[in-house]
C-alpha cells in the first residue's frame, strides 16, 4: 500500500490532529482525526475531505454511523444523541433525505419519508400516548390523505392542510358513531350525514381498499414522487390538540368533535436534537348521552355546519337508496348536463373541447404577448381583428401535435383582450399556466337555464363559458364602451372579460364559442351560499329539492338583509349604479348580481324576550346601542405589507374605506384565519339578518337571527341585449302583470327596478 500513501500523525497548530494514512500532503484512504473540541471521526477519506464510510462522535455525546460524501452526512446512517433522539434511514446534505425511521426523546416515533429535512411524503407517526396517524405528509405537517386513529377509538380518514382536517372524510367515533361530511380548517364545514351507534353503517369500501390498507387498516398509500424542496430541518416537534365537542344553539346533544394538529420544528443540529413531548388532548367527558341512538338506530341525521357550528339538522330514515344517493352526491363529481352545442364532440365532447381551448389560448397569448404594448385602436375592435389558426391532429409547422380532433382556432380582438388582461394585472405566463396548465379545467354544471357549459381553471381564477352566436355579437358590439368602462371604474363589478375565441370543425359547419371570465368567488374563504338576484319575482324561486351546498338559489330565497358600514354602503351602492348606468346604455338587460355570502361561527343573539325583560327600565332610545351582535369581524387600519397582494382576479381595485374607522383604509381581520383586503364586492364584511317567522315565536316580540358574513359579489349575465322586441311588445300586451314580475322590460325600467330592489331589499340603510 506504499504507492497509495503513507501512515503518519500530523499535528496541527489550532490543536486538531490527524492520525491515518496520507498521500502527500492530505489525508488518504483512512485515518482519524480529532478536533480541538473533542469531536473525533475516524472512517474513510479521499481528497482531504470525509468520504465513506466512518463514524463521527460530537464532544456532545452525539453520534453518527453510516455513509459521507464530501464531508457532509450522505446517503445511509444512522444519528443518535445524548437526548435519547435517534434516526436511522437515508441522508443528502446533513439532512434526513429518503426513507427513514425516528425516535424521538420523548417515545414519539415516525417512520416513513423525508425530503431535505422535514416530513414529506408518505409515513406513520405515533405519539408516545399511543395515538397514530398514517398518510401523507407535506414541509413538516400532515397535509393531503391520511388516517389519525386516538387512543380512544376516534378515527378520521379523509384529507388534511396544515396539520387539520381540511376537505371531505369520515369520522369515526370510539363509541360507534359515525359521521361523514366536509371539513375546513379543522372545522365542521357544510353539509354531512352523522349516524347514530347502533345504526346501519353505509358501505365505506370505497374510502378502505385492502390493498391500500396497513395491518391497523390504515389507509396507507405510499408513492414514487417527488415534493417540493423545503428547507433543511432536522427535527420534528408535534403538539396535537383536539377541541372538544360542543352545542349548537338548537340544543343537539349528539357529539361533534373538530381536530386542531400544530406541528412546531425546532433547529436540532447533529450535535443536539431536541423533541418537545407530543401529546394529544383528548376530551374523554361522555357525559353527553349517545345511548339514545341505540333507541333510534333506524334513523341518521342531515346536518350542516358553518365554521364549526350546527345551523341545521334533519332527521331521515336510514334506507340503503337514500344513503347511495347521498354518498354520491358527496364523493363523486356533479356531471355536466347535456348541451345539443357539444354534440359534435359525440362521447368525449368535454375531453376535448378542454383540450382545444387549452391548445388555442396557449397559442394566441403566446403569440400576442411579445407584441409591443400599444394603446388600442378602433382596428382592433370587431369581428374582423382576429388570429385563426388551424390545428391539424398531426401537427403543423406553427401548432403542435395533439390527441383532439382536427379544428380550426379563431381569437377575437387579441389586442384589445390583451391590454384588458394587463389592465386588470394578470401575468400572460401565469394566465397560461392557471388554465392551460398538467391540471387542466374541470367541469362545473350550469345555474341557469342557458345549456351553456362552464369550466373552472384549475386554480379557481377564471371560468370559461358557452356563449351563443347572439352572444357573441353582444359583447363585440359592446366591448369599446366596455373598455373604456372598465379603464375609467377600477372598482367596477361587471363581468371581467380575458378572452373571447371560437373552435370551428374542419368542414365550417359547427362551431362552438366561449368567453374567459373571472371568478368572483374566486377566496380563500368557503362560500356557503350563493345568489343570482335580479330584482323579479317571475320564476326567481328554488325548489327544496334541486338545493345542495352548491346550489345558485334566487331572489325569493333570500331570506337576508345585509347591514354593513355606512361607507362601504356607499362605495357599493354608487359603484353598482355607475355600472347599471352603463348596462342601459349598452340596451342590456336581464344581467344580475351575483352574491356569495361566507358565515362565521354564527351566533343567534339573545332573544328579544331576554332581552326586551332586560331593557325594561332603559331611557326610550337607548336600547338600540345596548344590542349585543356577533363579533366574528374585525375591521382594522389597511397594512399594506400584512395582507395577501397575490395576483388574481381580484389584484384590481381599490382598498376601501370605512366610515368606522375614521374614513380610512381597512382591512377585514378574521380572527384565527386570515387578513384581509377591504375590495369592493371582496372580502366585504356585513351582518346579515333574518326574522324568524311568526308561528315560531311569541307574536308580541321579534326574534331576529345575526349573522357575521363576508360578502362576495359581482355583475353577471350582461351579454342579453334589447333586440328581442316582439318578445317584449307581447308582454307589454298583458300589463296587468306588476312591473315586478315582467320577466322582459325596458333597460331603464330594469335598470331602477334592480337597483330599488338592492337598496331596499338586500343593502337596507342601518337605522
Amino acid at each position: 500500500m506504499e504507492h497509495n500513501g503513507r501512515f503518519d500523525e500530523k499535528s496541527f497548530s489550532n490543536g486538531d490532529v490527524y492520525m491515518g494514512m496520507i498521500k502527500g500532503i492530505l489525508p488518504h484512504e483512512k485515518g482519524k482525526y480529532t478536533w480541538s473540541d473533542g469531536t473525533v471521526y475516524e472512517g474513510d477519506w479521499e481528497g482531504q475531505k470525509m468520504t465513506g464510510k466512518g463514524l463521527i462522535v460530537w464532544s456532545t455525546g452525539a453520534q453518527y454511523e453510516g455513509e459521507i460524501c464530501g464531508g457532509y452526512l450522505h446517503g445511509y446512517g444512522t444519528l443518535s444523541t445524548s437526548a435519547g433522539c435517534s434516526y436511522r434511514g437515508g441522508w443528502k446534505m446533513n439532512a434526513q433525505h429518503g426513507i427513514g425511521l425516528k425516535k424521538y426523546a420523548n417515545s414519539d416515533m415516525y417512520e416513513g419519508l423525508w425530503k431535505e429535512g422535514v416530513l414529506e411524503g408518505s409515513g406513520r407517526y405515533t405519539w408516545k400516548n399511543g395515538n397514530i396517524y398514517v398518510g401523507n405528509w407535506k414541509n413538516g405537517t400532515i397535509h393531503g390523505r391520511g388516517v389519525m386513529k386516538w387512543v380512544n377509538g376516534d378515527t378520521f380518514d379523509g384529507f388534511w392542510s396544515n396539520g387539520v382536517m381540511h376537505g371531505s372524510g369520515v369520522y369515526n367515533f370510539g363509541d360507534g358513531g359515525l359521521y361523514i361530511g366536509t371539513w375546513n380548517k379543522g372545522l365542521k364545514d357544510g353539509k354531512g350525514v352523522f349516524y347514530p351507534a347502533g345504526s346501519k353503517k353505509p358501505s365505506l369500501r370505497i374510502l378502505h381498499s385492502p390493498q391500500d390498507s396497513d395491518d391497523n387498516g390504515f389507509l396507507l398509500n405510499i408513492q414514487k414522487h417527488e415534493a417540493p424542496k423545503a428547507r433543511v430541518k432536522r427535527s420534528l416537534s408535534a403538539n396535537i390538540a383536539v377541541i372538544s365537542r360542543f352545542k349548537s344553539f338548537r340544543q343537539i346533544s349528539h357529539r361533534t368533535s373538530s381536530l386542531k394538529i400544530n406541528l412546531i420544528r425546532n433547529d436540532d443540529s447533529a450535535q443536539d436534537c431536541v423533541c418537545q413531548d407530543s401529546s394529544l388532548s383528548l376530551s374523554n367527558d361522555f357525559d353527553e348521552d349517545q345511548s339514545e341512538a341505540s333507541v333510534r338506530s333506524t334513523l341518521v341525521y342531515e346536518r350542516e355546519y358553518a365554521q364549526g357550528v350546527l345551523i341545521m339538522e334533519r332527521i331521515s330514515e336510514c334506507s340503503e337508496s337514500s344513503r347511495n344517493r347521498k354518498q354520491q352526491n358527496k364523493f363523486s363529481v356533479k356531471q355536466v348536463n347535456k348541451s345539443s352545442c357539444l354534440d359534435i364532440f359525440q362521447g368525449r365532447r368535454s375531453y376535448y373541447l378542454k383540450l382545444n381551448l387549452q391548445l388555442g389560448i396557449r397559442y394566441t397569448v403566446g403569440k400576442i404577448t411579445p407584441v409591443p404594448a400599444r394603446e388600442v385602436r378602433s382596428s382592433d375592435f370587431g369581428d374582423r381583428a382576429r388570429i385563426r389558426m388551424y390545428f391539424p391532429r398531426a401537427g403543423s409547422k406553427l401548432t403542435p401535435p395533439h390527441c383532439s380532433i382536427n379544428f380550426y382556432w379563431k381569437d377575437y380582438c387579441p389586442m384589445v383582450f390583451r391590454n384588458l388582461r394587463e389592465m386588470f394585472k394578470l401575468d400572460a405566463a401565469d394566465y397560461m399556466m392557471s388554465i392551460c396548465g398538467d391540471s387542466g379545467l374541470r367541469d362545473l354544471s350550469s345555474p341557469g337555464k342557458s345549456g351553456s357549459i362552464f369550466y373552472l381553471s384549475k386554480d379557481d381564477r377564471f371560468v370559461i363559458k358557452t356563449v351563443n352566436k347572439s352572444e357573441l355579437k353582444v359583447l363585440l358590439r359592446m366591448l369599446p364602451k366596455y373598455y373604456r368602462h372598465v379603464g375609467d371604474n377600477e372598482n367596477t363589478l361587471i363581468t371581467k372579460f380575458f378572452g373571447l375565441h371560437r373552435i370551428t370543425l374542419r368542414g365550417g359547419k359547427k362551431q362552438v364559442r366561449f368567453v374567459v371570465m373571472g371568478n368572483v368567488f374566486c377566496t380563500e374563504l368557503q362560500i356557503h351560499r350563493r345568489y343570482d338576484l335580479k330584482g323579479s319575482s317571475q320564476g326567481r324561486h328554488t325548489d327544496d329539492d334541486k338545493i345542495n351546498c352548491n346550489t345558485t338559489l334566487k331572489d325569493l330565497d333570500l331570506k337576508y338583509e345585509f347591514h354593513m358600514d355606512k361607507k362601504l354602503r356607499e362605495s357599493l351602492l354608487k359603484q353598482i349604479s355607475l355600472d347599471c348606468k352603463f348596462l342601459e346604455s349598452q340596451h342590456i338587460i336581464d344581467y344580475s348580481l351575483l352574491l356569495g355570502l361566507h358565515f362565521r361561527a354564527p351566533e343567534n343573539m339573545k332573544a328579544f324576550v331576554e332581552h326586551h325583560e332586560s331593557m325594561q327600565n332603559l331611557p326610550s332610545g337607548d336600547e338600540e346601542e345596548h344590542l349585543i351582535l356577533p363579533k366574528g369581524l374585525v375591521l382594522v387600519s389597511h397594512e399594506p405589507s400584512i395582507v395577501n397582494t397575490a395576483p388574481g382576479p381580484h389584484i384590481r381595485g381599490n382598498t376601501l374605506r370605512a366610515y368606522s374607522m375614521g374614513d380610512s383604509e381597512v382591512d377585514l381581520l378574521l380572527p384565527g384565519t386570515a387578513r384581509l383586503r377591504v375590495q369592493l364586492g371582496v372580502n366585504m364584511p356585513a351582518q346579515a339578518t333574518r326574522k324568524i317567522e311568526e308561528d315560531k315565536v311569541a307574536k308580541e316580540v321579534e326574534l331576529f337571527e345575526v349573522y357575521d358574513v363576508v360578502l362576495y359579489m359581482g355583475i353577471i349575465d350582461i351579454l342579453q341585449s334589447y333586440n328581442l322586441k316582439k318578445k317584449i311588445e307581447h308582454s307589454y300586451k298583458s300589463l296587468q302583470f306588476d312591473p315586478m314580475t315582467v320577466s322582459v322590460v325596458e333597460p331603464k325600467m330594469y335598470d331602477e327596478r334592480f337597483l330599488k330592489f338592492l337598496e331596499e331589499k338586500v343593502f337596507p340603510q342601518t337605522p
